[in-house]
Parts: C-alpha cells; structure tokens; sequence
C-alpha cells in the first residue's frame, strides 16, 4: 500500500474517532470515508477547529505548539505591554517569563526593580528575585535574599523557596544544613525533586546506603502513583535511577 494511502487511512480513522467522542452525527463518518482527503479537511476545518477552541485541553496544545515554534513570542508580548503600560502587574508577568526562559539576568534585574515602595517586602518577588540569583549562580545572594524574606514576611510559606534555600546551603558547602532541610522536604515537597536532592546528597557525603535506601523508595514509591504524576515527575525519576546506578545498587 501507498504512503498516501495509508496516510489518508490514519486521517480518516483519527476523524472518525472524533465524531463518535464529540457525539456528532454519524454520517460524518460515511462521509469522512468516502471523501478522503477533501472531506477529512472540510470536518477539520467545520468541527475540530471550532472544538479546539472551546476545549481548554485543546487550547493549551495550541498554546504549547505555538511556543515550540516561537519560543519569544510570549515574551515579546509581554513587553509590549509593559511599553504600552508600565504596572506592576506587567513587569512582574515580564520577570515570570524570563525566569521560566532562563534569562535569569533579566529577570533579577525586573525582581530588583519591582522591589520597592510598597513592594520592597513582597515575598513572592522576593523569591523570584532569589530563584533569578541562584539561576545566575549567585547562590550566596540568593540566601541572603531568601534570609530578609523569612525575616520580613514570618508566616510566608512556600515548599520552592524551602528547596531553594536547602540548594543554596549545598552550593555554599552547608552540608549538614543542607542535609537537614532536604530530610524534611523529602516528605513534604510536592513531587519528586526534594527527595531526589536529599539522596544525591546523601551520596555526595558518603552516606551511600542511606542514598540508595532513599533513591529505591523513591522508585518504588513513583511506581504506585497514577501514570500522569510519574510523567510529569520523569525527570527526577530517571535522575534517581542514574544515581543509583552511580552508587551501585544492592
């Protein structure tokens, strides 16, 4: 069978798929295959389309297609906006993005601009400017910064500033420290990072079969959670699994 065939065949079926899960009447489908490819291009553009639109499933696809293909085109309307309106709410909305593209010098440099008069103690720019200075590398910054936030907001709790202050004392050579607080995030951080962290640490200071025992009951753990969670945990999973590997199983 030809390519065109089979692509035609694949179209048509994944159509076909979408008027019986959409609860559209099925002549679609008659009509669907007996058109091929002119039909299956009037159903997209008549029904998928407009159902992409509505769907927030569908929306987010796009949204994430666009952004493969123009990664700064988010970005570049941000900054049009903050042209257009210099608020607070923009410049913050712009520091966001620059720090989820990793452009950690501009994003300090926004959380440092947003960091006076009534905001000089904001907690949440706080953090985004200690997370653009630990990005930078400037992890003794970062504390310091972490330090006058706890400091000026007591009762501010957040698990990615708690991680982000147990990676700094580990950048610094605060092993112990550092220990001590990856110990408590490996029960309380939300996914899989802090105790990922915790036994790669333990490893690094030569508490290796703690490592191992920590990194195994990671896996076995993931391993009980739903399909979707160890997907969007696959990351700190495979790296637990390359540092037991590192370590040597037993």
């Amino acid at each position: 069978m030809s390519f065109v065939f089979l692509l035609s065949l694949a179209l048509q079926i994944a159509c076909a798929v979408h008027v019986i899960r959409s609860g559209r009447s099925l002549y679609w489908i008659w009509l669907i295959l007996i058109g091929s490819y002119l039909a299956v291009l009037v159903y997209v553009l008549i029904a998928v389309i407009p159902d992409l639109r509505h769907d927030p499933r569908g929306r987010t696809a796009a949204r994430s297609a666009i952004n493969m293909i123009d990664p700064q085109r988010r970005r570049r309307e941000l900054q049009r906006q903050l042209e257009i309106s210099n608020t607070v709410d923009n410049r913050r909305r712009l520091a966001e993005e620059c720090l989820q593209q990793g452009d950690y010098a501009n994003a300090q440099e926004l959380y440092q601009g947003l960091l006076n008069g009534m905001y000089a103690t904001d907690p949440d720019f706080m953090l985004g400017l200690a997370q653009a200075q630990a990005g930078n590398e400037h992890f003794a910054d970062a504390r310091q910064t972490l330090d006058a936030l706890a400091k000026a907001n007591p009762n501010y709790k957040s698990n990615d500033g708690q991680l982000l202050y147990a990676r700094c004392l580990e950048e610094l050579g605060e092993t112990e420290a550092a220990l001590a607080q990856y110990r408590v995030l490996a029960d309380s951080y939300p996914g899989e990072e802090g105790r990922f962290r915790y036994g790669r640490l333990l490893g690094r200071s030569q508490h290796r079969d703690e490592a191992r025992s920590v990194l195994q009951g990671q896996l076995r753990r993931a391993e009980l959670m739903p399909r979707y969670y160890r997907r969007k945990e696959q990351e700190w999973l495979k790296a637990a699994r390359l540092e037991l590997s590192r370590l040597g199983e037993s």
